[in-house]
C-alpha cells in the first residue's frame, strides 16, 4: 500500500492506494489491480487507513505505509487527478480506479456516486432513487458517511432533502468550497 499527501487550496489531501482482492471481479478474489482505497482532506494517513475495509487493508501496521515516488502507477494517476481537479478538470478523479468493500447496496451506491457529475447536486432522496432503492434514504446517507475515497467518490455532491449541506467528514467549509469550485 502506498500513501502520499498533497497540498490543496482546501488543505492537506492524502491518498492511499493499494492492490488486493476484488470481491466483485468474479474470480477467486486474488486479483491485485491497484486502486484508490481511501482519500481525504487530512495529513493523518493512519486515520485514512482506519477507513479502509479490513479485507482491503495491508498486513503492515500504522505508520508503515510506503511513500513511493510520484511515478508509481495508480498513486501517480490519483495525484495527477487531484491536481487536475483543482486546476478545473472536475471529472479527473472519476477516471481513477477506486476499490471499497461493503454490502451489495452500499457498493452499488458508491458506484452511483461516481456517476454524479461535477456541478450536479442530488438530495439524499434523489440519490436513493438513482441507486434503485427510493425508500432507502438512510442507507443512501450511510453510503455517503462510510465513503472512504472522498473526491474520487464524490459524496460532497449529495445534499439534505431540504437542500442544505448536511454533514461531511472533512467539514462543511471543505464541502462548500468543493461545491463552489464545481459551479
Amino acid at each position: 500500500m502506498y500513501a502520499t499527501t498533497l497540498t490543496t487550496p482546501d488543505g492537506a489531501f492524502s491518498i492511499l492506494v493499494g492492490a488486493g482482492p476484488d470481491p466483485t471481479d468474479g474470480t477467486d478474489g486474488t486479483s491485485a489491480q491497484e486502486a484508490v482505497l481511501a482519500a481525504g482532506w487530512t495529513a493523518d494517513v493512519d486515520a485514512l487507513l482506519a477507513l479502509v475495509h479490513p479485507t482491503l487493508r495491508p498486513v503492515t501496521g500504522p505508520g508503515q505505509l510506503a511513500r513511493p515516488s510520484s511515478s508509481d502507477g495508480v498513486l501517480a494517476e490519483a495525484t495527477d487527478a487531484v491536481r487536475a481537479y483543482y486546476d478545473g478538470d472536475h471529472g479527473a478523479p472519476g477516471r481513477v480506479p477506486v476499490r471499497q468493500a461493503s454490502g451489495p447496496f452500499r457498493a452499488h451506491a458508491w458506484d452511483v456516486l461516481r456517476e454524479v457529475k461535477a456541478g450536479e447536486r442530488l438530495t439524499y432522496t434523489e440519490y436513493a432513487a438513482r441507486a434503485g432503492r427510493p425508500a432507502a434514504v438512510r442507507a443512501a446517507a450511510g453510503a455517503c458517511a462510510m465513503n472512504a475515497a472522498a473526491l474520487f467518490v464524490p459524496c460532497h455532491r449529495i445534499l439534505r432533502t431540504d437542500g442544505t449541506l448536511g454533514g461531511f467528514r472533512y467539514g462543511l467549509p471543505v464541502k462548500e468550497s468543493l461545491l463552489a469550485r464545481e459551479r
